[in-house]
């Protein structure tokens, strides 16, 4: 099944996360389809980027969720 979930960059302590489309049945930070935006929770306000129209796509085809991508989105 095709997921849309975080994959964790930056160092350590000091996480950034991309947001990425990828089979479920690969690792967290393995292979991916496409990266459709990025997630810095370090900041102040909380740096949020998505492709809305990459998202709304990939949902369109099938793709689930997971948990965190569903609270930080919103959707």
């Amino acid at each position: 099944m095709t997921v849309i979930r975080l994959t964790r960059m930056g160092r350590k302590k000091r996480p950034f996360y991309r947001i990425a489309v990828t089979d479920s049945r690969k690792r967290r930070d393995g292979g991916w389809i496409e990266l459709i935006g990025h997630y810095n929770p370090m900041n102040e306000e909380k740096t949020l980027v998505v492709d809305n129209e990459r998202l709304d796509y990939w949902l369109s085809v099938g793709a689930k969720m997971s948990d965190r991508v569903k609270k930080i989105t919103g959707r």
